[in-house]
C-alpha cells in the first residue's frame, strides 16, 4: 500500500480469547430464540442498551426496546413462517460473526410491497460483540434489494451492476492515471 496505512481491526485487537466458548453459547441461544420467534423475552441474550446497526433500509436501533419494536415486530409482521439458517459462524473471544439466510413467507407489507404469499430468501451477515454474557453490539447487513427482487421490485431501477455480469451493459473503467 502506498503511503500511510489506516489503523485496522481496532475493535477486536484486544479480544479475550478465553471468552470464545461463552460467546458461542450466547449466540447459539439467541439464534434458537429468534427461530422460536421470541420477542418479549429476547432480552435474555441482549443487553438492555445494546446497539443494532443495520444497513440502509434496516436502520439503527439503540436499545433492546427499539430492537423489539422497530425491527423484530415489523420483520415478523412482514415475514411469517421464517427460519434462520446460519451457513457459517465464526467465534473469537467476545466476538462472533455469521452469514446465512432466512427463509420466510411474505405475509405482510414490506417496503411498500403488499403481501404476496411468496416464499423468499433473506440473506444476511451479522457481527456481534458479547459483553458480560449478553450481546452489546450487533452490526448487520440484510440484503433487502434481493428480497425486493424476489417480490418483483427492482429497487435499482435497472441500474444494478448485475447487468454487467449478464453482459447486458459494458462496465465503466477508471481513467488511466
Amino acid at each position: 500500500m502506498k503511503g500511510s496505512r489506516p489503523e485496522q481491526a481496532a475493535l477486536s485487537r484486544d479480544t479475550d480469547m478465553s471468552k470464545t466458548q461463552a460467546t458461542r453459547a450466547v449466540i447459539e441461544g439467541m439464534v434458537d430464540g429468534l427461530n422460536d420467534h421470541r420477542i418479549d423475552d429476547i432480552g435474555q441474550f441482549f443487553a438492555e442498551s445494546f446497539r443494532w446497526m443495520g444497513n440502509c433500509g434496516c436502520g439503527t436501533k439503540f436499545g433492546l426496546r427499539a430492537f423489539q419494536d422497530n425491527w423484530q415486530r415489523p420483520f415478523q409482521a412482514a415475514f411469517s413462517d421464517k427460519v434462520c439458517i446460519d451457513e457459517a459462524r465464526l467465534f473469537m473471544g467476545e466476538w462472533a460473526a455469521a452469514f446465512g439466510r432466512q427463509e420466510a413467507t411474505h405475509s405482510g407489507a414490506f417496503m411498500g410491497i403488499a403481501p404476496t404469499g411468496k416464499r423468499v430468501e433473506i440473506r444476511y451477515m451479522d457481527f456481534w460483540k458479547v459483553v458480560d454474557g449478553r450481546i452489546a453490539d450487533n452490526w448487520v447487513m440484510v440484503d433487502f434489494p434481493h428480497v425486493m427482487a424476489q417480490l418483483g421490485v427492482d429497487c435499482f431501477g435497472g441500474h444494478g451492476w448485475e447487468a454487467y455480469d449478464r453482459g447486458e451493459k459494458m462496465p465503466p473503467r477508471p481513467e488511466a492515471a
